[in-house]
């Protein structure tokens, strides 16, 4: 069975047309075979394929080669930006949905929910609801307001996550808005792994890999940059007090504790992630529907020469067993 674990979907529930007077939902429109995303004062241009209908995108599913889906909500709408009383009710129209297609096609699609991260007791408290929803876990941005995941204040939720065996998804939101990456759609192909990367380091730098050993974390498009520059975090431990005082242990050797999808959209650098982390610690994922995905994930994989027990774990395996879903 292979399973997709990085998909995008704007549940209906959460459009515009569902609730016309909550003028920050978002529209989603089609002129002349192109679909565009209307969120505040954006209009979007960026997701290609259908983002909406959950059996047009595992149509689209099959045509890329996955059997299942790992759905989460497209992470602009965690809606950090709102107090956590809006972030909660947005999550909560996103999760009663997810859980619903959960329940409508239980072979075909799993997926991860979003909590209101800025107030941690209440995003324990849905990330509890969620879970017992039937959902796999959370999607959370790499920052919440510009505070780093390991910060201390997330430190209850991290230990709920591990308790609660939560499969967590890090994924990129913008940077901060720098503004040297706002020419050449930079803030994307550079600013995502960017992002990625710096919060995967204060992850492992805080020490929070080391006091949750036991953490499912998958880290976007690869992991960024953040594999490549393991021998100057180690380096780092080595040489200053900052880090070696907060760790017991080489950074690389965190590292490898965290999953990583498939998207690089280079056979060798992927095979090269994989030589690293283990083929165990690796995932399929296309980031569907949008431009900088990957429309042939699978292709991708068995493109990187990586042998056929470690594309099985690949392709499906790793997802299956971490996320306990016989697809």
């Amino acid at each position: 069975m292979i399973i997709d674990t990085h998909a995008h979907i704007i549940v209906p529930e959460i459009l515009r047309d569902a609730k016309p007077a909550e003028e920050w939902r978002p529209r989603v429109v089609w002129e002349n075979g192109k679909q565009f995303v209307e969120y505040g004062p954006k209009r979007i241009g960026s997701a290609l394929r259908e983002f909406v209908t959950p059996e047009t995108i595992m149509d689209e599913m099959k045509k890329s080669g996955a059997d299942a889906v790992l759905l989460c909500p497209w992470v602009s709408l965690v809606r950090y930006e709102g107090t956590p009383e809006e972030s909660l009710s947005a999550c909560q129209v996103q999760n009663d949905a997810l859980s619903a297609l959960v329940k409508k096609y239980p072979k075909q699609v799993a997926a991860l929910g979003m909590i209101p991260l800025q107030d941690v007791a209440l995003a324990i408290k849905e990330l509890e609801r969620l879970m017992k929803s039937g959902l796999k876990g959370v999607e959370i941005g790499t920052h919440v307001n510009g505070v780093y995941p390991g910060d201390a204040r997330f430190l209850s939720f991290w230990e709920a996550c591990e308790s609660l065996g939560v499969f967590v998804f890090i994924h990129p939101v913008e940077g901060g808005g720098r503004v040297e990456l706002r020419d050449y759609y930079m803030w994307n192909v550079i600013g995502n792994p960017l992002e990625t990367m710096v919060a995967a380091g204060h992850l492992i730098l805080s020490g929070i890999m080391e006091a949750y050993p036991r953490l499912k974390i998958m880290l976007a498009h690869g992991g960024g940059a953040l594999p490549y520059l393991r021998g100057r975090l180690d380096r780092g431990y080595k040489m200053r007090p900052e880090i070696n005082k907060v760790i017991s242990k080489p950074p690389m050797e965190y590292l490898k504790q965290f999953y990583f999808d498939t998207i690089t959209h280079d056979p060798v650098v992927l095979k090269s992630l994989v030589d690293f982390v283990g083929a165990d610690h690796v995932l399929l994922g296309s980031d569907y529907p949008f431009d900088m995905g990957n429309e042939n994930p699978v292709e991708l994989v068995r493109s990187a020469n990586l042998g056929t027990e470690n594309e099985k774990k690949i392709l499906g395996g790793n997802a299956s067993q971490l996320l306990n879903w016989e697809a």
